[in-house]
């Protein structure tokens, strides 16, 4: 009877941590270690939830803790991979604290690596950020642009990129750096764009525009990045990538409102505001080197992936 891989999640009770652990537990022949402190940037409840379809699977097991605390880690189970996912997220709220994202974000994972090198774990994949690209009208976004971070939280992610190298080329730990690109979906934080606009328009509130709704994301699905990191997860090909998961479109902030409008059966009251430091103008991925190496097809529309993020929200609002 062949072993069950096992994998750690941090971040398991987060977004994308928790939408991940569902689907490897539902694919099976995994046994998966779950790790999260509930850090208090939105609620403990909403984290539970997030887990309350698995916390009772029998190939689940949960710990609370910080990866910044090696004792933490060392009290985990025998581990076959990492999936990094825990990180302090925002770029705005980093700027107003730079210092706690660099010690939870790059401290943390300098921990989590130091683990994999004294418990010699050879894969570990990590959740980078399209935010390292900052200001770059050479779109659609390379893995080789230079990259010209303008946040404190796409600095430190672009940090963890690079000790990820140190540690793949000195201890031949396979790292891979996986760039999201505005992942949405159910369970998404709070805080996030696409939460507040179905929040506030559905409620009758004003949602706050930065600028003039001309700025842009390559807005992706949950499932399908997903898909990019449970591929990155058995990856053997090399030891060191930097991989976009993207969805090779890019979609306005305006016609980003209009769509939830559609989904929503309601107008938005806008109330338009400044733009904001650290936020980019754009973000648009070319997706040809995930597609070569992780066969990753996003296949995700817009308008499927808002109608299912509404069903969650309406579902979640009735549980609370």
């Amino acid at each position: 009877m062949n072993k069950k891989k096992r994998i750690l999640v941090t971040g398991a009770a987060g977004f994308i941590g928790s939408n991940l652990t569902r689907s490897l537990l539902n694919k099976g022949n995994v046994q998966i270690v779950g790790l999260d402190n509930f850090d208090d940037f939105y609620s403990r409840e909403q984290k539970e939830r997030n887990m309350s379809s698995f916390i009772s699977n029998q190939d689940f097991s949960f710990f609370e803790g910080d990866i910044r605390n090696m004792d933490h880690l060392l009290a985990l189970p025998e581990i076959d991979v990492i999936v990094h996912l825990a990180a302090k997220a925002g770029v705005r709220p980093s700027i107003l604290n730079p210092v706690l994202y660099q010690d939870v974000n790059v401290a943390g994972t300098q921990n989590l690596l130091e683990f994999a090198r004294q418990k010699e774990i050879k894969q570990f994949v990590f959740g980078s950020s399209s935010s390292v690209y900052g200001i770059n009208e050479h779109v659609p976004w390379i893995e080789e642009e230079k990259l010209m971070p303008i946040s404190p939280y796409a600095s430190t992610k672009l940090s963890c990129e690079m000790l990820g190298h140190v540690y793949s080329h000195l201890y031949g730990i396979r790292f891979l750096a996986l760039r999201f690109f505005t992942v949405y979906g159910p369970a998404q934080r709070p805080d996030l764009a696409i939460h507040k606009f179905f929040n506030s328009i559905s409620k009758g509130d004003a949602i706050p525009v930065f600028g003039d709704g001309s700025t842009s994301r390559d807005y992706t699905f949950v499932e399908d990045t997903i898909q990019g990191i449970e591929a990155a997860i058995d990856y053997k090909d090399t030891d060191f990538e930097i991989i976009n998961l993207g969805n090779r479109q890019t979609v306005t902030l305006s016609q980003l409102i209009e769509a939830i409008e559609n989904v929503c059966g309601k107008k938005a009251i806008i109330d338009r505001q400044p733009e904001q430091p650290g936020d980019v103008p754009q973000t648009y991925a070319n997706i040809a080197r995930a597609q070569k190496l992780l066969n990753y097809h996003p296949k995700t529309s817009l308008e499927a992936g808002l109608n299912a993020f509404y069903e969650w929200y309406l579902d979640n609002q009735k549980s609370i």
